[in-house]
């Protein structure tokens, strides 16, 4: 699937408003890759164990029919791996049966049917058919779309999370209605009970009679006390379910804003991937590679230092927002300075607040004029290629553990490329010449 599709795609998934636009979108990726191919999200019902509805993007539009197949009707191995999720599972011979109880359009010389799995939350959710006509030379188009669906599995999980969301709501509102209905409802039988026993304790003219309406008075208090109570608990209840809730939504977003960020990554290497196999200018693809991590950890100021020639020296191949008078080429001894030590420890640094620096045992004896930053050696089959640099983040300003595991996958990417373009050669030759 050419670069191009698997970012315009990843583009629209982000967009989309509902499940149906985002199905829509994968068809027309889809139409990109093979127009004779057919495609189908089925909808998993766990409690059943059943496939219930077939949801076929057409067009614009997605066509909704009914299923209502047995999950277990599958074969043993294949049923195992798409409950697993991850990778598309083919059905061989058995396609054409399949193919037609999913109520999938029939292929005039037979097809290829491959299911996989959409898990959300720990469990399977749907399954994505893809009915494909049977090729004898040629790659399988499943294997060719499965980046695709990978890209669509990101989007069903955030609209799965916005359902669930919806309906903890809607099931909140009808419980809190109700507790209120049957409250006003006992409330107001009660109180025409009291009415109605005042009445006859008035119209009593016996001691004895009157005896026994107030008994019949004290009781009716008392069963209204309980009630009231019994209320009280049930409000208590839909508060704190309320705050769960919230607590919900605090969540949900925090997945959603994941989402976005792996969504933003993979647009990212994507770019530079591209960049990779339409260049052969050095200087441009390093600058691509010190954007590809700058942009994606909002980094204001950052910089990336290549091996040099000359053993145990590294050089500065690229930067940003570093003071004017550092200039390309600039050699730092391995063991000396942060990049140095870095390179020499193949042992990522991170600091959160810069007065805490000297204490790293890296560190010691530094002196440092910024505050949060990450430095991340880049490593290729235990080769060192070099060290990156990044600190001034944009938004909440301090880098956390978790950033760490990001620039860890970025810098992977920055390795691979950097060795198989043998960068660190070709730029220093390139500075060299200026």
């Amino acid at each position: 699937m050419p670069p191009r599709t698997l970012a315009s795609l990843a583009h629209a998934l982000s967009v989309a408003s509902d499940l149906s636009a985002a199905l829509v979108a994968l068809g027309e990726g889809l139409a990109e890759v093979d127009r004779s191919a057919h495609l189908s999200l089925l909808r998993y019902d766990g409690r059943r164990d059943l496939l219930t509805d077939r949801l076929s993007p057409a067009g614009s539009t997605v066509r909704r029919s009914s299923v209502e197949t047995a999950f277990d009707h599958l074969p043993t191995t294949a049923r195992q791996h798409v409950a697993g999720g991850g990778e598309f599972v083919d059905l061989g011979e058995q396609s054409m049966e399949y193919a037609r109880m999913f109520g999938l359009p029939n292929l005039a010389e037979g097809g290829q049917l491959a299911l996989r799995g959409v898990r959300f939350d720990g469990h399977l959710a749907a399954v994505i058919a893809l009915y494909e006509p049977k090729k004898i030379f040629g790659t399988r188009t499943s294997e060719r779309f499965a980046p695709a669906v990978a890209l669509f599995d990101l989007a069903f999980s955030r609209f799965a999370e916005r359902e669930t969301r919806d309906e903890a709501v809607r099931t909140l509102e009808d419980v809190t209605q109700r507790v209120h209905a049957e409250y006003d409802r006992k409330l107001g039988v009660l109180e025409r009970q009291v009415t109605h026993f005042r009445s006859e304790v008035e119209r009593a003219s016996d001691a004895t009679r009157v005896v026994v309406v107030e008994r019949e008075v004290a009781k009716a208090r008392e069963d209204a006390r309980r009630a009231s109570q019994r209320a009280a608990a049930l409000e208590q209840q839909a508060t704190a379910a309320v705050g769960q809730l919230e607590q919900a939504h605090v969540e949900l977003h925090r997945r959603s804003e994941a989402l976005r960020q792996r969504t933003r990554t993979l647009y990212l290497i994507d770019r530079v991937l591209t960049l990779d196999a339409s260049t052969a200018e050095s200087r441009q693809l390093t600058n691509g590679l010190l954007s590809l991590v700058g942009d994606d950890m909002q980094a204001q100021r950052c910089s990336l230092m290549l091996r040099a020639p000359e053993p145990g020296y590294l050089y500065l191949a690229a930067a940003r927002g570093i003071a004017p008078n550092v200039s390309e080429g600039y050699r730092v001894p391995v063991g000396e300075g942060v990049s140095g030590r870095v390179a020499a420890s193949r042992q990522p640094i991170l600091v959160q607040d810069v007065s805490e620096a000297p204490s790293h045992p890296l560190l010691r004896d530094q002196y440092f004029t910024t505050g949060s930053f990450i430095s991340f050696p880049l490593v290729y089959h235990n080769d060192l290629v070099g060290v990156v640099n990044l600190t001034n983040r944009v938004q909440r300003g301090v880098f956390v553990e978790e950033d760490v595991e990001r620039v860890r996958l970025l810098g992977l990417v920055i390795s691979l490329v950097a060795t198989r373009a043998r960068l660190a050669e070709r730029l220093i030759d390139t500075i060299g010449v200026r």
